[in-house]
């Protein structure tokens, strides 16, 4: 899946999620936020390949308590004002 996809995929996997924040997930287009929302997808997806292949619940775990946190940055970010000074390399 490529960049812009999984962050797609991710801007709509966390609109249901978290239905309250949906329209503004929706318009989002801070580059910090783009960047939670790719995070998101990526957690998602790791977590639910180990999910079928049973390999470590733990990890699983893991992976579940990671989706939860990048949803409540994002539930943050959403009402925070776009970062002028937001750079992805430091």
């Amino acid at each position: 899946m490529t960049r812009s996809n999984r962050r797609e995929a991710g801007r709509r996997r966390l609109a249901m999620r978290l239905p309250q924040m949906r329209t503004l997930i929706m318009k989002a287009r801070d580059p910090w936020q783009l960047e939670l929302f790719e995070a998101y997808q990526m957690a998602v997806e790791a977590r639910d390949r180990l999910r079928r292949r049973r390999f470590n619940l733990k990890l699983v775990r893991e992976y579940d308590e990671t989706c939860v946190e990048i949803e409540q940055h994002v539930v943050r970010a959403m009402h925070e004002p776009p970062s002028p000074n937001y750079c992805l390399i430091p």
